[in-house]
């Protein structure tokens, strides 16, 4: 009996979940993996799951979970290490592993799960002088700043916050700063918050009908808005608009757009604008049948004829257990099942204030203020969790036909 090899990259949201969807295929069918066995690897830095949606909250460094169990309970074997070179035509991955030796990884088949990362574009003095909250360092990094402020005579610059991007992250890293900087320079602090934007309204990804509840949210709060200037250069004590304006500060925070992993453009594939690969409906590359990528680095609708998935958790999380049922089905030789996400929600944090829940792509608001705050709670501490370190129960929550309810399911 010969041993095929499934090889993930990746530990994020995607690369947990195709994981968890292969194990359990070949699970259901062991008959046929008797007859052709196949190890499932999955290769990344550390064996653990960021919880990157909640990088925008206090007591960042708590925000991680731990993947060995789960691991070791589903069979899945695990190589610290960071992969640098794809050589589709070897079906081989090349990577320096947790003690720096240089390691190849022989596969099968591959499934591309590298995640995301934050878009800085050549503005002078971002990469020198700007804070993010995109990796978990970066966000302790901020939050070790923020806390250090309080040692500082206030000034203009100490007590101002500049958040650089009115999108989603944006908007809720600006949202729950005012009752962060309120538990450092104490209730009566003098701190100001705020958002710049090139474009003219806020969160303009998230639709007109959220709109009004966001803006209102915010002005609520004390966060300022300062739209349709774009920020022209960032320094060590303030940032400049393309408008000439010039806000002090010692804090500026670039959240604005996201672009795939660059690991990814080694591929002969197409790209999207964001650098995501195109795919087909079976997150497989048309001219790499050997090769699946899902998650942050994908470009695929989200059903026939649908709008093309996001770069968030909610997508990642069906991406993957799409990627990981289709490879492993893959290799048993059996029919896949095409990717599609039939349910879309949004549930966006507003801090002090409460959360917005918005259903379906054209984002009909469903509950907000105070009362939608406990289940942004659940979602943020509950749902995007790993299953528990048992097998049924990882490989009965990785069924890929099983669509999450809409968001007013939860109302």
């Amino acid at each position: 009996m010969t041993c095929q090899h499934l090889v993930i990259v990746g530990a994020g949201f995607a690369g947990l979940w195709s994981a968890m969807a292969a194990r359990r295929l070949i699970d259901l069918h062991k008959a046929l993996s008797r007859e052709r066995s196949i190890q499932v690897t999955v290769v990344a830095p550390e064996p653990e799951l960021i919880l990157r949606p909640r990088l925008y909250e206090a007591n960042v460094a708590s925000m991680r979970a731990s993947l060995v169990e789960l691991f070791e309970a589903t069979d899945v074997v695990f190589v610290a290490a960071r992969v640098g070179v794809i050589r589709p035509q070897d079906g081989e991955v090349d990577a320096v592993d947790s003690t720096g030796a240089d390691i190849t990884i022989p596969y099968d088949r591959l499934i591309l799960a590298p995640g995301s990362r934050l878009a800085r574009p050549n503005i002078p003095g971002l990469r020198e002088h700007a804070f993010s909250i995109d990796q978990i360092k970066e966000a302790v990094h901020l939050e070790d700043h923020l806390r250090s402020l309080s040692k500082l005579p206030s000034t203009a610059s100490r007590d101002t916050i500049v958040v650089c991007g009115g999108g989603f992250t944006g908007i809720e890293l600006a949202a729950e700063l005012p009752d962060r900087l309120a538990q450092i320079f104490g209730k009566d602090g003098n701190f100001r918050v705020v958002i710049v934007d090139r474009a003219d309204v806020i969160g303009p990804e998230l639709g007109d009908n959220p709109r009004p509840i966001i803006a209102s949210a915010l002005d609520e709060l004390g966060v300022e808005m300062k739209l349709g200037s774009a920020v022209a250069s960032i320094d060590a004590s303030g940032v400049t608009l393309s408008s000439g304006e010039r806000i002090d500060t010692l804090t500026a925070v670039w959240t604005a757009g996201m672009e795939a992993n660059p690991l990814v453009k080694q591929l002969a594939a197409q790209r999207d604008g964001m650098g995501r690969v195109q795919v087909d409906r079976d997150l497989r590359i048309p001219t790499l049948p050997n090769v699946f990528v899902t998650g942050d680095a994908a470009s695929v609708v989200t059903k026939e004829g649908g709008h093309l998935a996001l770069q968030s958790c909610q997508h990642a999380l069906r991406l993957g257990r799409a990627a990981g049922h289709n490879a492993a089905a893959d290799l048993l030789g059996i029919e896949g099942r095409p990717y599609e996400q039939l349910n879309y929600g949004t549930c966006l944090d507003l801090g002090g204030w409460g959360s917005l829940i918005t259903d379906g792509w054209e984002r009909t608001v469903h509950q907000s203020g105070a009362g939608a705050k406990p289940i942004k709670q659940f979602i943020n501490q509950t749902l995007i969790y790993p299953p528990p370190p048992d097998a049924s129960a990882a490989f009965a929550a990785a069924d890929p036909a099983d669509d999450p309810p809409p968001v007013k399911a939860f109302l």
